[in-house]
Formats: C-alpha cells, sequence, structure tokens
C-alpha cells in the first residue's frame, strides 16, 4: 500500500474502531469517548498490536505514518492548551479570591505531596526515571500528575451533568483555573534549562510587552477576525517558548491565559473546542497509546498505576475537604466538588507526554501514569452521577 493509503487506513482505525466500540458497549456512563479512544491506542500500541501481531502493526504504523499523525496531534493538543488558557477567567477568580483561593491551594497541595510520597517510592526502584532526567524532576512531574485537573474535560462533565452554568459549576471552574496556572508553572519550573536561562527571560520579557500590545488592540479588531488573530498570536508564543527551550504546549497555555475572556465570542469557543475535540484529538489520544511500553511487564506497571491512582483520588478528596471545613461549605458538597476536580484525561497526558519527550519519565512510567489517568476519569461521571441524585447543591 502507498503511504497516503496506509495513512488513510490508519484514519479510518483511530475513528472508526474507538467510536464503534463507544456506542455499540454504551460506554457513556463510564466510559466517556475520550476514554475508550485513549483505551484504544494502548491496543494498538507497541506493547499489545505490537507484541502480539508486530507484522501487522509494522506494515500500518510505518515511520512515516506516525509522522504524519504526529504533526497533526502536535497542532490538535496545541490547540486544545490554548483552548483551556482561553477558558481561564482571571477576573471572575479575583472576585471570589479567598475562597478560590483556598480550596484550590488545598486541592492542589493535598495530591502533590502524597503524589511526592508514591514518586519517591517508585523513583527508588529502576526503571521507572528517565534517562536525562533528575531525581527531583521525576518526583516533581509524577506528583504533579497525581495533582491535575483537567479542566477542558471537566467542562465537558459539568455540560453533561447540566451544572455548568450554576453557581456550583462555576466555582468548581474557578477552583480548577487557578490550579492549571500552577500547574504549567510547574511544568516550566521542571524544564527549566539553565544553559538557555538568558534566552527563557528574553522570551518572557518579549511575552509581557508582546501581551500588553495584543490586549490594547484587540478591542479595536472586528469580532469576526479575533479568533484568526489568535490563532497568529498562538503560533507565536508556542515557536518562541519552544525555542527557548520552555516547550511549545507551555507557550500555547500563555498565548490563552492573556487574552481577555470576552474577546473572543463564548459560541465561537466552545464550537471550536467540540470541533478539535471531534477532528483532531482523536489522532493524539491514538499517537499517545502508541508510546505506552510493558517493558517492566504487565503487572508492575498496573500495581505502580494502582498506587499512583491512591494517592491522587485521596489526596484529592482529602484537600478539598479540608477547604470544605475551612469554609463552612453544605454537607456533601466537599466529596461532590472532589470526585469531579479529579478529573484528569486529557492535560495530564499531555503533561506526561512531555515529560516522556524530555526523558524525565521512563516508557513504563508513562504507560502507569496513563493507566491512573483513564482509571481516575473512568471513576469520575459514575460517582458524581450518584452525588447528585436528587441533591440541590446548585440551589
Amino acid at each position: 500500500m502507498s503511504t497516503s493509503e496506509l495513512f488513510l487506513a490508519a484514519l479510518l482505525i483511530i475513528f472508526g474502531l474507538p467510536f464503534a466500540v463507544w456506542r455499540l458497549a454504551d460506554t457513556e456512563n463510564y466510559a466517556p469517548l475520550v476514554v475508550i479512544q485513549i483505551g484504544t491506542g494502548i491496543l494498538l500500541g507497541p506493547g499489545i498490536l505490537g507484541e502480539q501481531f508486530p507484522q501487522v502493526y509494522q506494515a500500518i504504523f510505518t515511520p512515516t505514518v506516525l509522522g504524519s499523525l504526529n504533526g497533526l496531534a502536535w497542532w490538535g493538543v496545541i490547540l486544545f492548551v490554548w483552548l483551556a488558557g482561553l477558558e481561564l477567567d482571571l477576573a471572575q477568580a479575583w472576585r471570589h479570591r479567598h475562597e478560590s483561593v483556598i480550596t484550590a491551594s488545598l486541592a492542589l497541595s493535598a495530591p502533590l505531596g502524597l503524589g511526592s510520597i508514591a514518586a519517591y517510592a517508585m523513583v527508588l526502584q529502576p526503571g521507572w526515571q528517565g534517562p536525562s532526567g533528575t531525581q527531583w524532576q521525576f518526583v516533581l512531574g509524577v506528583a504533579m500528575s497525581c495533582a491535575v485537573t483537567a479542566l477542558p474535560i471537566l467542562i465537558l462533565f459539568l455540560e453533561k451533568l447540566q451544572i455548568l452554568r450554576t453557581d456550583l459549576g462555576q466555582r468548581i471552574l474557578r477552583y480548577a483555573s487557578l490550579d492549571d496556572i500552577l500547574i504549567w508553572g510547574v511544568l516550566a519550573l521542571i524544564l527549566m534549562d539553565y544553559q538557555r536561562a538568558g534566552l527563557q527571560v528574553v522570551f518572557l520579557l518579549l511575552f509581557v510587552l508582546l501581551s500588553w500590545a495584543l490586549r490594547a488592540i484587540t478591542p479595536r479588531i472586528p469580532a469576526r477576525d479575533r479568533l484568526y488573530l489568535g490563532l497568529v498570536w498562538l503560533a507565536l508564543c508556542a515557536l518562541g517558548a519552544d525555542v527557548a527551550g520552555l516547550h511549545f504546549m507551555v507557550g500555547a497555555f500563555l498565548a490563552g491565559v492573556v487574552i481577555d475572556a470576552d474577546a473572543i465570542d463564548q459560541a465561537q469557543r466552545d464550537a471550536l473546542r467540540h470541533n478539535v475535540l471531534l477532528l483532531m484529538m482523536p489522532v493524539f489520544f491514538l499517537s499517545t497509546g502508541l508510546r505506552t511500553q510493558w517493558g517492566m511487564g504487565g503487572v508492575a506497571v498496573f500495581v505502580a498505576a494502582a498506587w499512583l491512582l491512591l494517592a491522587a483520588v485521596s489526596g484529592k478528596l482529602l484537600g478539598v475537604h479540608m477547604a470544605g471545613r475551612l469554609l463552612g461549605w453544605k454537607q456533601g458538597e466537599a466529596s461532590l466538588i472532589g470526585w469531579l476536580l479529579q478529573t484528569k484525561a486529557l492535560i495530564m497526558i499531555i503533561f506526561c507526554n512531555i515529560l516522556l519527550d524530555k526523558g524525565i519519565i521512563s516508557n513504563d512510567a508513562f504507560t502507569a501514569l496513563l493507566l491512573m489517568a483513564l482509571a481516575s476519569t473512568m471513576l469520575t461521571v459514575p460517582v458524581v452521577k450518584r452525588k447528585l441524585h436528587g441533591r440541590p447543591f446548585d440551589a
């Protein structure tokens, strides 16, 4: 088969197989389509399909096809991270800063602490740390993976549960938004290249200057042109951050954060997010699954995933319950909010892909983290649905 035929065959698998499983098995209540797409990628990866049927794997996923898929995946995920930055309403968070800062801090610090313990136990064993990472980078990276909340997927879940526009839904978004800022800040710290520190300072100074100019001229631009200008700004920031050694995902997130929440129409943002999820992110999910490895054996990877899941879930619930006690929330609110903030999926997977690219974690650690992200996300909707049943939290 020609390269174009193999590429189209890969797209057929990427879009067709997960959708068929999702619809025929009716998994929506416990495994949204995004989870099925990532799981399909794991099954089609070198650790399972490549191990059991190496000729089939090598025939379809040739280096040329994988290179083309990775290009699509990069642009899709850059758009997605930018949209996550756009969703941050810093003015709204500032108006509710007392509650937001307390809750976001505890919701992040508790799983970060327990995740650090879990990661330190892993780093003492050979095979988990990547070839280019130091011990502190591994521990902080894995711990932050346990603390992450996936803001874009959280929005989709809140929409599905019909609480996005309620007071409760907006509170949860504020907590997750503040954590998102810290997550990308920690990533920038982990990726800090001291040999290029001067270049990184120059990038940040130019970013501040150009951001001020962008915010000044945006109101003078017709509303219909602002989204296109935002895409040009996104490509510029992602390129600048990558050249400076901060990774293009950090630049993509920063590019979205500095744009006013009202500068781009909400309907346009929602439509773009849904289209990116529909058209481009499935390619990223499969390419992520194709990177999974089982070099240490399936049992060790599954044990590590369960260990990390315990740290992530218990830490998030502990932190939010502490916030609930301090702020005098209604009975049951802390548990509900804690489970919703447990949603990981995309942002954590993007975060872990970067750690793997930089050699901070090994392929086995990446696989364990990916399995943990899938499990935590699958737990969210069924648990929250039961907790929401008959309880007017959003009153």
